[in-house]
């Protein structure tokens, strides 16, 4: 596995695309950051002279392609700090309201990452998936992040190279396994710098945020109007603490802390983890296909540990050139926990590789790393530990650090808990300081925010969703008692009304709203 991130993209693609964190954001970048434009408004006025330019620029609409959408490219700055330098081009897209029904403005998506693409998003899912009154009254509309698939994307490794990182040992047993896991990361780093160099020190969550802003205005909005899943949490949070007066309707969905240093949001995500196998090994072990056999949850999670030791010990077989070790199958077992539809198909790569197949758990570790067919990656890795590196300090920075920690990550989980310690390594080689420091955010002034929670939640575990929503000055939780990442759009009616009653009409859930 790679870094875990609170990504929602595979609960979408088993079906579209939910993932995980390790280093996942949390902290804000203030680096040379300019005060926020004046509260509410649009006009290029409004905003610091230097970026003017920027704000009175003319969006030309072009046909994408894809039916029913229309792309087009914005410009930004590379250095908030420094306006007059360099620019960068960031892609957007758009599908315009249907009607019937009064618009209300432009509604931006982000499906998680840090590293999702929220163009493939939109065109994939949120424009056809959201519920038609929503689409009849917003502008569904998306842009990539800096750094991220069409917005000038950050690139590591070769796909052959990516291949090879995957499989590398991530519960090393000796000195000479540490130092080749460790190894691993100083490579993947030096390969970003050495491909992106120059758009590494600017891809943080608070640039992203005023690229919003801008995209806001020049869209023709006075409030942002958003829905963010996972990570996209933390970007909505993050534009809310720099623009308050400009908040709209923002859905906080499967939510993070931001007030978390590395470590403890690694170690809090490593007990959800562990939260959404016990409850996958409840269900498993009452069917007949379950691998992990028909005891207790307890039974099933020594079964599946004593998997992992053998396919270390011994990989096996796949139908690709790629054999299945325990690094690759731990991972398809992560990327499954992300929602509950992708537990039949679990049972059956479990079921596969205890007979020497592991082409089950191969397909799904694949689909959590988007690897294609060809051996090609999609940028998702290489944004997402971009991102994460910047937006906070390193959970660990040597070896000995980790191993201090490993007694609490395998508290927290006696599956996975050592694996994700260590892949918690993985920013003690990067190239580029972290710009950003855990804080809380309270975006006084903001209009009503409301935070969803799943109580099962793997990636981002519920206590988060209680947390950011306490922190915000106009928070509202809405709880959503089940399983898997996130909760808009996945089957409880009770959450999709909330949160469309919300969507079009500004009344946000009542104080304590819980559904199932």
């Amino acid at each position: 596995m790679h870094t875990r991130r609170p990504l929602r993209t595979l609960a979408l693609v088993l079906g579209t695309v939910g993932l995980l964190a390790s280093g996942c954001s949390g902290g804000s970048s203030t680096t040379g950051s300019p005060s926020p434009a004046r509260a509410g408004s649009a006009s290029p006025s409004a905003v610091p002279e230097a970026l003017e330019p920027f704000y009175a620029q003319h969006l030309s609409w072009r046909d994408c392609g894809v039916p029913g959408f229309q792309c087009t490219t914005m410009k930004a700055p590379l250095d908030y700090a420094k306006p007059e330098g360099d620019s960068i081009k960031l892609a957007v897209s758009r599908k315009k309201a249907t009607g019937p029904g009064k618009r209300i403005g432009s509604l931006l998506v982000n499906p998680g990452g840090p590293g999702g693409s929220a163009i493939g998003y939109l065109q994939g899912y949120a424009a056809i998936g959201y519920p038609a009154p929503v689409r009849a009254r917003y502008d569904m509309v998306a842009i990539d992040p800096r750094g991220v698939a069409r917005s000038e994307p950050v690139e590591c490794l070769t796909g052959p190279q990516m291949d090879a990182y995957t499989q590398v040992d991530q519960t090393p047993d000796d000195r000479a396994e540490i130092a080749k896991l460790s190894g691993a990361f100083e490579t993947f780093a030096t390969g970003c710098e050495k491909r992106s160099g120059e758009i590494l020190p600017h891809v943080s969550t608070v640039e992203t945020a005023r690229d919003m802003d801008m995209l806001r205005a020049l869209l023709g909005d006075e409030r942002l109007h958003y829905v963010g899943a996972s990570y996209g949490t933390f970007l909505g949070a993050t534009y809310a603490e720099l623009f308050p007066g400009r908040v709209g309707r923002l859905v906080l969905d499967g939510a993070m802390d931001p007030s978390l240093p590395s470590a403890e949001m690694n170690r809090d995500q490593t007990a959800g983890f562990e939260t959404a196998f016990t409850s996958f090994a409840e269900d498993c072990v009452k069917k007949k296909d379950c691998l992990l056999g028909t005891g207790s949850a307890d039974d099933a999670a020594d079964r599946l540990k004593r998997l992992f030791a053998d396919l270390d010990a011994k990989p096996i077989p796949t139908g690709d050139s790629r054999r299945l070790g325990e690094s690759l199958a731990t991972t398809g077992v992560i990327a499954a926990m992300y929602d509950e539809t992708a537990w039949p198909q679990l049972r059956e790569a479990l079921a596969g590789a205890e007979k020497g197949d592991g082409s089950g758990l191969l397909s799904l570790a694949d689909s959590y790393y988007e690897r294609e067919p060809n051996g090609t990656y999609t940028n998702l890795m290489y944004a997402n530990a971009a991102v994460n590196c910047l937006d906070l300090p390193p959970a660990f920075t040597s070896p000995e650090a980790v191993t201090r920690a490993l007694p609490t990550f395998e508290k927290a989980s006696p599956v996975f808990g050592r694996g994700f310690a260590w892949a918690a390594l993985n920013c003690a080689h990067w190239p580029v300081p972290p710009t950003g420091t855990a804080h809380r955010i309270k975006a006084e002034g903001a209009a009503p925010i409301v935070v969803v929670g799943t109580t099962r939640d793997p990636a981002t575990p519920y206590k988060w969703a209680q947390s950011l929503a306490g922190q915000l000055s106009s928070g509202t939780l809405l709880t959503y008692e089940g399983d898997g990442h996130t909760a808009y759009g996945r089957g409880s009616d009770c959450i999709d009304t909330a949160i469309n009653t919300y969507l079009l009409d500004g009344t946000p859930p009542k104080p304590g709203t819980k559904c199932t």
